[in-house]
Parts: structure tokens; C-alpha cells; sequence
């Protein structure tokens, strides 16, 4: 700190120099310096010399300078005297600036003590800040420390609870697999009695397999002269059914041939003795013929009521007591029946093979009394099927020829 003190005719300057010496500059060679020690610090004040103006008035040098009033007075008279005022002088300087020290020194003792005491003070509310926000920080940390521990614990809890069930399920499965492990044994003791008796079993059945294989041969043997007597019996059966064939058509043309004698015999007014007319008793169906005494299957003509023209149809007179007309024959493939609505209508083929009667006949015959219906099937291995119904009938062609049986 530097302090500057102005007097009347005396200018001084005090400086505060650390702990230091002050140095004198060479350009001050026209004045005194004085310095003072105290303590650490050290004093130092700058008095002018006078020019020989010793004699000036020191009226005006007092007046200039009002804190400099109890001063002694300078005698104008030798330089003795002068230098004994100027020594006084000094001596009332010193003393003032002594005063003026212990001033400075009690002033700088107090504020320097009032600073310590605000920088302690600073400090301390400063350190209480910095207390409180990490007090307010501790605090948070540790209530999310807590709630961390919290969690934690929950976790752990958690993890406790899962462990037993985990060990109670372990201990329900070890003692699962105990049981099975004993059950296992069991079912391997029972498969070792198993595989003995099957073992045992096989050497039997090794055994009769081998008897079954010499009796297999055997038969296959005789399956083989069987089949060739029954292609044998096949042929001879083809040729007496070709001459069964021929017969038919041989009555059929015989009854041809009767009919068209009858006629001839009604237009004439002639009628045989013992003779029936034939319009007296036509053949119905199938079933009539039978009872006319015809037990013959094959191809007859048929006069079916509201209907032009006889029929010519085949008649199964060998199934189910005989008197069957076949509405249907398919054995072989010779006769498409990819056809029309007028063809299944009219019916188409040949009644000694494969043909169709037609729907308007069919629905004729079944309506003009009570009729049955057999249905028989036959693959191609000799696999033989059949279903028959009771009561059957056809409608007419307005109702798409609809079948009711029953």
C-alpha cells in the first residue's frame, strides 16, 4: 500500500515496501530520504532541500499546512539554528509519523482482522454451501443408493423365491424320475420275460411256418390243376352258352314266326284249336314269361302297357328264383354309354350283350304294377356284390325319371 501525506512547505511520501530495502535513485539527488523499520515493513520519507531561501517567511509555510501548526518556529537567523529547527523538525516528524504509524498499524491491525474475519466468514459460508449441496448430494445418492438396495433386496427376494420353486421342481422331478427309473427297471425285467417266451415263440412259429410252406406248396399244386380244370370248364362253358345264344334266337324267331301266324290266323277269322290269341294274354315283363313257363334266361319280346310297340328284352330266369327283366347289361366294353339324354331315353345296344333298356320303358314296366330291383356288381378278380330293393318305381320324364326305392 502506498500512502501520499502533503504538508504547507514540506511534501513527504510515504511508501509501503513489503520486506524489502528501499533503493536510492540517482535522480533525487536534491532531497533526504529517511527511512524507518518496522518489523517486516519498512518506511521510507522523501524532504525536499532548500535552494538558500532559508529566509523565507514562515508565516506561509504554517499556513499551508494546517496539521503542521504545533511545530516549533524557525529562526531566520544562522544555519546553526536552522539545522537545529530543521533536527527539531524531524524530531516532531518522526514523532507524528510514529503516531501516524501506530495509527496506520492499529486501522491496518482491525481491518485487517475485520478481513480475516470476512474471509473466514466467506470461507465459512462458502465451506457450509459447499456442506449443504454435499449434504444435498449425499442425501440423494444415498436415497437412490436406498431405492437401489431396495430393488436389489426385491431382486434377491425374487430370486429366493424362484431358487425354491426351482427346488421344489427339482425335487418333484428327481423323485418323478426315481419313479420312472423303478418303473423302467420294471418294464425291462418284463420286456427280458417277453423277448424269452418270444424267442420260444418264433421257434414254434419257425416251425408251423415251415409246415405252413410245405402245406402252401401243396395246395399251390393242386390251385394249379383246379385252375387249369376250371379254364377247361371256362371254354366248354363259353361254347354251351354260344349254343344257348343260338337257341334263343332260334325261339325267339320260332315266336317271331308263331306271332306273326297268329296274326295272320285273327285277320283271317281262323283261330287253332286249343289256341290262345295272344292279345288275350300278353307278356308284361319278364316276370310274365316266367309264369308262361319259360325258365330259360335269354332275350324275349315284351308287350308293355300304353307303350306302341313290343320290346325285345333280356330275361333272367336263373337269379333269385328267375322272372328278372335286365334293365342294364355291361360286361365287356363293346357298347359306349358316353350318350345323350335321348338315347338313355329310348335305350340303345343289343339285349343278348350290352345295352340299356331306356328310361320311357323302364318307367312304363315299374308303373304299371308293383316292381322289384336287383342290383348285382362283379370286378374284374370275380369279386361279387348285390343289393335289392322291395319296392321301386321310375317317374316320368318331367321328373327327370327320378328313382324311388325303398
Amino acid at each position: 500500500m502506498t500512502v501520499f501525506l502533503s504538508f504547507a512547505f514540506l511534501a513527504a511520501i510515504l511508501t509501503h515496501v513489503g520486506c524489502s530495502n528501499q533503493r536510492r535513485s540517482p535522480e533525487n539527488s536534491g532531497r533526504k530520504y529517511y527511512r524507518i523499520q518496522h518489523g517486516q515493513c519498512a518506511y521510507t520519507f522523501i524532504l525536499p532541500e532548500h535552494d538558500g531561501n532559508c529566509r523565507e517567511s514562515t508565516t506561509d509555510q504554517y499556513s499551508t499546512n494546517a496539521l503542521q501548526r504545533d511545530t516549533p518556529h524557525v529562526e531566520p537567523d544562522f544555519s546553526s539554528q536552522k539545522l537545529q529547527h530543521l533536527e527539531h523538525v524531524m524530531e516532531n516528524y518522526t514523532q507524528w509519523l510514529q503516531k501516524l504509524e501506530n495509527y496506520i498499524v492499529e486501522n491496518m491491525r482491525s481491518e485487517m482482522a475485520q478481513i480475516q474475519q470476512n474471509a473466514v466468514q466467506n470461507h465459512t459460508a462458502t465451506m457450509l454451501e459447499i456442506g449443504t449441496s454435499l449434504l444435498s448430494q449425499t442425501a440423494e445418492q444415498t436415497r437412490k443408493l436406498t431405492d437401489v438396495e431396495t430393488q436389489v433386496l426385491n431382486q434377491t427376494s425374487r430370486l429366493e423365491i424362484q431358487l425354491l420353486e426351482n427346488s421344489l421342481s427339482t425335487y418333484k422331478l428327481e423323485k418323478q424320475l426315481l419313479q420312472q427309473t423303478n418303473e423302467i427297471l420294471k418294464i425291462h425285467e418284463k420286456n427280458s420275460l417277453l423277448e424269452h417266451k418270444i424267442l420260444e415263440m418264433e421257434g414254434k412259429h419257425k416251425k408251423e411256418l415251415d409246415t405252413l410252406k410245405e402245406e402252401k406248396e401243396n395246395l399251390q399244386s393242386l390251385v394249379t390243376r383246379q385252375t387249369y380244370i376250371i379254364y377247361e370248364l371256362e371254354k366248354q362253358l363259353s361254347r354251351a352258352t354260344t349254343n344257348n345264344t343260338i337257341l334263343q334266337r332260334q325261339q325267339l324267331e320260332l315266336m317271331d314266326t308263331v306271332h306273326n301266324l297268329f296274326n295272320l290266323c285273327t285277320q283271317e277269322g281262323v283261330l287253332l284249336k286249343g289256341g290262345k290269341r295272344e292279345e288275350d294274354k300278353p307278356f308284361r315283363d319278364c316276370a310274365d314269361v316266367y309264369q308262361a313257363g319259360f325258365n330259360k334266361s335269354g332275350v324275349y319280346t315284351i308287350y308293355i302297357n300304353n307303350m306302341p310297340e313290343p320290346k325285345k328284352v333280356f330275361c333272367n330266369m336263373d337269379v333269385n328264383g328267375g322272372g328278372w327283366t335286365v334293365i342294364q347289361h355291361r360286361e365287356d366294353g363293346s357298347i359306349d354309354f358316353q350318350r345323350g339324354w335321348r338315347d338313355y331315353k329310348m335305350g340303345f345296344g343289343n339285349p343278348s350283350g350290352e345295352y340299356w333298356l331306356g328310361n320311357e320303358f323302364i318307367f312304363a314296366i315299374t308303373n304299371q304294377r308293383q316292381s322289384m330291383l336287383r342290383v348285382e356288381l362283379m370286378d374284374w378278380e370275380g369279386n361279387w356284390a348285390y343289393a335289392q330293393y322291395d319296392r321301386f318305381h321310375v317317374g316320368n320324364e318331367k321328373q327327370n325319371y327320378r328313382n324311388h326305392g325303398s
